[in-house]
């Protein structure tokens, strides 16, 4: 009998001891297996219409091994962009970010609102703009079923789509100075022009 309880006392301790260091362990590698700036965008403080849904994506290393982290965050909001925009923008001011005003910003014309923000060693993008919606159908289909009647929503995009892209200030090529285009830099032209013709004085004339 004395045999049998400290072996189930043994048991009872090492399965204690088991729970004890994995419930922390799980909770622990699961901080590190997620990026601490998806926290961050996670405690901005938006309305719950301006987070309907969120999909985030990342890629390259947090080491910076090849190339650098990059987190992007698409979102999807209930209301019209300019209100979404300025929900963001003041979450991010009051988040300790920063209006960035740099060239480059965006890198091509986008419709919408778009706004570079920097805080510590990164950089943010915020880009909101209409959602993307269904194509029209092509001429002689019909969207509606022919035992069925449209619905009063059909063909009506609302809300908003929302893009995050934080990257690492020196991965960021926005903030390397810009090589100059000074003319006095250039040189002299290796090919001068001639206005007038150098072999003039060397002809001869007739006899």
């Amino acid at each position: 009998m004395r045999e049998r309880r400290r072996l189930r006392l043994g048991i009872l301790v090492l399965v204690s001891v088991v729970l004890l260091g994995a419930i922390p362990l799980y909770f622990g590698i699961r901080t590190l297996s997620r990026d601490p700036v998806f926290n961050t965008l996670d405690e901005l403080d938006v309305p719950g219409w301006a987070a309907a849904q969120t999909v985030d994506n990342v890629s390259g290393s947090r080491w910076c091994l090849q190339d650098c982290r990059l987190r992007e965050r698409t979102v999807e909001s209930e209301r019209a962009p300019e209100e979404t925009a300025g929900v963001y923008e003041a979450a991010l001011r009051k988040d300790g970010w920063e209006p960035w005003q740099v060239s480059r910003c965006p890198e091509q014309k986008e419709k919408g609102r778009y706004t570079c923000w920097r805080r510590d060693e990164l950089t943010l993008d915020l880009w909101v703009r209409e959602p993307t919606c269904a194509a029209p159908p092509a001429a002689g289909e019909s969207t509606v079923p022919p035992s069925t009647e449209a619905s009063p929503a059909a063909g009506t995009c609302a809300g908003s789509l929302v893009s995050v892209k934080v990257r690492n200030a020196i991965d960021d090529e926005r903030t390397r100075p810009q090589p100059s285009t000074d003319p006095s830099l250039t040189g002299e032209d290796p090919f001068p022009t001639f206005t007038e013709d150098p072999l003039e004085e060397l002809t001869r004339s007739p006899s």
